[in-house]
């Protein structure tokens, strides 16, 4: 019996270990996310200095075999930091993975269906975190949460007034004509970011002028409806060779939001109250009038002089901004609900802006193939935009304040305004009209991953996606027929303006992702798939006048009008991508994506849009040993990218017109083409990313070169065609750039924390190629400053015309060698940017601030123009600008206008600190259930440096028509904000 135990000891032992000499033994184990302890997927497990690796299953377990001991195996997964372990013998290893901050361990995106680690991407990326967007302070829009955090961006609020309404621009303009705005996805949703006219230039007469837009009615940014508080990260697709994944709607670049979800363990709730003081940032002040001034403008002696700027702008009002927030999740599923109520009131009265957001993402996980992620947006929100910004009738608060005499008495008696001398009384205005957008908002999107096949060294899923946009948008705009400037009984007796617009997107994709990982250290990931897109908007503006007494209804108006634009485009196509790793020490990738849309003259045909890159991290190989630099990756990319033609240049427009009292149609001036296609772009990219002292210091460096081919413009034609103009691909322009980035870890002790972000930026860009005679556009005229586009300059020079008496015919021919009759003056190009960011923590105190640094680029300052006009200006009577002394600056200015624009054009450069933020997190234990206590004063734009002579640089008539984002007339002015901020979480 003895015997037979033995043999059964010894076959055992054959059976076991003996195939284990042959193959190795085995390390097992289970990796799972340290604070939850949920497993993890696809984790990776490598044998340190070999190729031979394995990957997690559904449930988090491993097991490699191992030749030789003993040996060190490398864990890592993206978004956590990389584990080393030293294993001696074949074993059971649990690892708990910590998530990571640091910024080589981010999670990219690299393709429409997967993503990499920053330290092996290949491309610029930016990333802007939750903590960065609204960590330091509270945030009105997005637009103010991204304002000098990232490296190529050039962002630009277009007024101060409350609800949003910026221009955004990356890596230099992108078009003459197109929309340059970047394309924004919120969790895969394609969500619109348009801003719709209210129809306001009835009254306002902006569009009267040298400029026939009528967008100059400061509207806001769809993108505004989104929720600060609700985003988890932010990424930057720059440039084609980043954004080339989207195709024809990428040429301005992308902007990938990602909205918070829930994780696993025991629920998280979170509650935060902030109250904030809104005031203005700076006043201009009125004139310093001697008597004879005030007798020369028809003023009375000794008058009563009323500040009517502080009237209307100097106010300090609170803000309020509630959130609410719960999240959590299991093994199988995961949820996040969020709630947001924000109330900011303007400075002046009856502007405002009120927003409530509600938020609900589901995650569930039905077993180990199959999983599906919802999100839900709800936002209500009203916007009181003010009635700013151009006019041609002195109707406008700031263009009639422009004209207004501080002697005049504007104040009402009896319920009832004097007629101001401007034409208008400002304190009417502000008291009786109404410029209201009001939004109702869904966003959703679903996405589904089914796992169809899994081994050792493959994978396969099938990944679907959804998303559904779609807001009603109405506009009120209310100017009652009591305004003094319709008393007139020729006038239009009071205007009651209602807009409605219906925008409906959605967009559905599904790809095949497959992972192959080969024993040679060499994985493959394969996407390839289709989608669809389909966008509509419907925009219905009614126009009433001749309003019956105090009535406002459009039933009670004489004269009604009504204009309908509709907008539709349906996208289709498809990408095939393949990303190739060999031990993450080379990186590379090609893909191919390829567009069709109704927007292009042959709707059925592709236009493709190739990208391949390369990262080699030079740092991982055996042969470095440069101990202090532990990071070294060059990288190189290509892309293309477009952007869509407009659905109407398809075809020839028409007008309505009455023929012999019966409706017709008569043709318009600008002839379709059927032949029309997108704008095509295309982009090199280079740089390095290094780091020294174990990723204390991480440099990033990227060089550009990006050419937007097939520009579309409006060409001339012949009038004996029975039009003006046509548009036509013709022309091409240059963008070319270098951006750095610093991210320091200055000091890590127990008790104390420094980590700062420097970002430097610059571009220029030149029009390289035109096939159409050069053009002026984007200003109201020559003489007054306008963009002029031509073959050899510079996209954004600023030229006018000038006086031939006041130079020298040598002179004129330095400066004027075409000949054309202008003068370049400008630039509206910044000559770089640069911000500093910067976060200290001092045991439970935190302290964080911005600065924000834009050098150069100018800007067209009509807004000191008519105060000149009028003789009202704040500097009128300072001696500074003329070279001969002899003149006030009022009078310099005013003597040149209308010839010489060069005294209107600025620079706009400035030095902000854009936020600064100090919180103290209490002592745990002082409240029962609370888990954490968190206090704290905030401020945003509390400094505020710059030469130009207004309220702010910032500031663009024409909304978000990017070109011409530089030119002022009569903004709403700009804010500055105290906050005081208390959050608690159980």
């Amino acid at each position: 019996m003895k015997n037979k135990h033995v043999f059964i000891k010894l076959l055992m032992f054959s059976f076991f270990m003996v195939p284990s000499m042959f193959f190795g033994q085995e390390v097992t184990g289970k990796m799972t996310d340290q604070a939850t302890g949920v497993p993890i997927i696809g984790g990776t497990i490598i044998e340190k200095g070999t190729s031979n690796g394995t990957t997690t299953d559904f449930d988090g377990n491993y097991s490699l075999a191992v030749d030789n001991f003993p040996a060190t195996l490398v864990y890592s997964y993206l978004g956590y930091k990389t584990v080393e372990i030293n294993v001696n013998s074949a074993s059971t290893v649990n690892v708990e993975m910590e998530e990571s901050a640091a910024l080589l361990d981010e999670v990219v995106v690299t393709g429409l269906a997967s993503s990499t680690k920053r330290s092996n991407a290949a491309n610029a990326v930016a990333s802007v975190s939750a903590e960065k967007l609204t960590g330091v302070t509270v945030q009105s829009g997005l637009d103010g949460a991204l304002s000098g955090k990232f490296t190529g961006a050039e962002i630009k609020a277009n007024s101060g007034a409350p609800g949003g309404g910026i221009s955004m621009r990356l890596r230099g303009v992108t078009s003459v004509f197109g929309d340059q705005q970047p394309l924004f996805i919120v969790d895969g949703v394609y969500v619109d970011n348009q801003s719709i006219g209210l129809g306001n230039n009835i009254v306002s007469e902006a569009a009267g002028g040298g400029n026939p837009s009528t967008n100059q009615d400061d509207a806001s940014n769809r993108i505004a409806d989104i929720d600060p508080e609700d985003i988890e990260s932010v990424e930057i697709l720059k440039g084609a060779s980043a954004a080339a994944i989207y195709g024809s709607r990428a040429a301005g670049g992308v902007v990938l939001i990602t909205t918070k979800r829930g994780k696993s363990g025991l629920p998280q709730t979170s509650f935060s109250q902030v109250v904030g003081l809104r005031s203005p940032t700076q006043l201009l002040g009125i004139r310093d009038y001697t008597q004879a001034q005030i007798t020369a403008l028809g003023g009375p002696d000794n008058p009563v002089l009323n500040d009517y700027e502080a009237e209307l702008f100097d106010n300090t009002v609170i803000s309020s901004t509630t959130r609410f927030s719960t999240s959590g999740g299991g093994e199988m599923n995961d949820y996040f609900f969020g709630a947001t109520h924000r109330n900011e009131p303007g400075l002046v009265d009856n502007t405002g802006y009120k927003k409530s957001s509600v938020r609900l993402n589901i995650g569930q996980r039905f077993n180990d193939w199959l999983d599906i992620y919802v999100t839900t947006n709800y936002i209500n929100s009203q916007s009181d935009r003010g009635f700013f910004n151009n006019g041609n009738a002195n109707r406008t608060v700031g263009y009639a304040l422009a004209f207004t005499y501080p002697w005049e008495d504007l104040f009402p008696v009896d319920g009832v305004y004097p007629q101001g001398g401007a034409g208008s009384n400002v304190l009417e205005t502000v008291a009786l009209t109404t410029n209201r957008e009001e939004v109702n908002r869904f966003i959703g999107s679903a996405k589904t991953n089914v796992k169809l096949f899994t081994n050792d060294n493959n994978r396969l899923k099938l990944v679907l996606e959804g998303g559904f946009d779609q807001y009603t948008l109405r506009s009120t705009s209310i100017f009652p027929s009591a305004l003094t400037y319709f008393r007139d009984p020729t006038s239009l007796g009071g205007v009651s303006i209602s807009g409605t617009t219906v925008n409906t997107n959605y967009n559905i994709s599904a790809f095949l992702v497959h992972d192959l990982n080969l024993d040679n250290g060499l994985s493959f990931t394969t996407q390839l798939g289709s989608f669809l897109q389909d966008f509509d908007r419907n925009t219905v503006l009614t126009i009433g006048t001749g309003l019956n007494g105090s009535q406002t209804s459009l039933s009670q108006a004489s004269n009604i009008s009504t204009n309908q634009t509709i907008i539709p485009q349906r996208d289709k196509g498809f990408f095939v991508q393949e990303e190739i790793n060999y031990q993450d020490k080379i990186i590379g990738t090609v893909g191919i994506r390829g567009d069709k849309s109704t927007n292009n003259g042959e709707a059925n045909r592709f236009y493709y849009y190739p990208k391949a890159n390369l990262a080699i991290n030079l740092s991982k190989f055996d042969f470095w040993n440069i101990e202090t630099v532990n990071y070294f990756k060059p990288r190189i990319a290509y892309g293309e990218a477009g952007r869509f033609s407009q659905f109407n240049q398809r075809f020839a427009t028409m007008n309505a017109q009455f023929i012999d009292g019966e409706s017709g149609l008569s043709p318009g001036d600008l002839r379709g083409n059927s032949n029309i296609g997108p704008e095509r772009q295309s982009e090199l990219e280079f740089g390095f990313d290094l780091g020294v002292l174990d990723n204390k210091f991480v440099l990033e460096v990227s060089f550009y070169d990006k050419q937007v081919k097939e520009l579309l413009l409006n060409s001339q034609i012949p009038t004996s065609s029975g039009f003006t103009a046509a548009p036509v691909n013709a022309g091409t322009l240059q963008n070319r750039g270098l951006e750095l980035g610093l991210n320091a870890n200055i000091l890590e002790k127990e008790d104390f924390s420094w980590n700062a972000d420097f970002k430097w930026w610059k571009n220029k860009s030149e029009i390289t190629e035109l096939d159409i005679p050069s053009f002026t556009t984007g200003g109201f005229a020559a003489s007054l400053g306008t963009f002029l586009i031509q073959e050899g300059k510079s996209a954004t020079q600023i030229v006018g015309t000038y006086d031939p008496d006041n130079f020298t015919a040598e002179e004129i021919a330095r400066r004027d060698p075409e000949g054309d009759g202008f003068f370049v003056y400008g630039n509206a190009e910044p000559d770089f940017q640069m911000s500093w960011y910067n976060e200290i923590k001092y045991k439970n105190f935190d302290f964080t601030f911005l600065w924000h640094w834009k050098k150069g680029g100018d800007n067209i300052n009509l807004s000191t123009l008519l105060y000149d006009l009028a003789g009202t200006t704040w500097d009128f009577n300072d001696t500074d600008l003329d070279p001969s002394g002899e003149l006030t600056n009022g009078e310099f200015r005013g003597s040149q206008a209308f010839v010489n624009p060069d005294p209107y054009i600025e620079d706009a450069g400035y030095i902000k600190l854009r936020e600064i933020g100090l919180f103290y997190t209490l002592p745990n234990g002082l409240i029962k259930y609370a888990n954490k206590i968190k206090v704290g004063v905030s401020g945003r734009n509390l400094i505020n440096i710059f030469d130009y002579n207004s309220y702010d640089p910032e500031v663009s008539n024409f909304g978000n028509n990017v070109l011409a984002n530089n030119v002022e007339v009569t903004p709403y002015p700009q804010s500055k904000f105290i906050n005081f901020h208390f959050n608690v979480n159980f």
